[in-house]
């Protein structure tokens, strides 16, 4: 006997949460640290506010803290700071398609 209302088999909900879990940088150990400090592509934080630099990671945040602590001046989206963009266009190193992979591309 199996059990009682034991599934046999993982399901795929499971299996992706688990390959997600995997392959996604939550921010523990030596790269998150490198992640959170935001001095490699930014870190999490996309965005920068342009009057107390403070980062937020998208414009709907940006936005949340704009009305929060600014709330004299009128919120501009095209005066945010894409730290990504600045960052990313700089690096042309090519990144792997899976890791560890060195398959050659023809």
């Amino acid at each position: 006997m199996t059990g009682k209302a034991k599934p046999k088999k993982h399901t795929a909900k499971e299996i992706a949460a688990k390959v997600d879990a995997a392959t996604t940088n939550r921010g523990g150990g030596k790269a998150g640290q490198v992640d959170r400090s935001g001095l490699d592509k930014g870190g999490h934080a996309k965005f920068e506010c342009p009057l107390c630099k403070v980062t937020a990671p998208d414009v709907k945040s940006m936005q949340i803290h704009h009305d929060a602590k600014h709330p004299k001046i009128p919120f501009d989206e095209a005066k945010i700071n894409n730290l990504h963009a600045v960052h990313v266009a700089e690096s042309s190193k090519p990144r792997p398609g899976i890791r560890g992979s060195h398959k050659k591309v023809t």
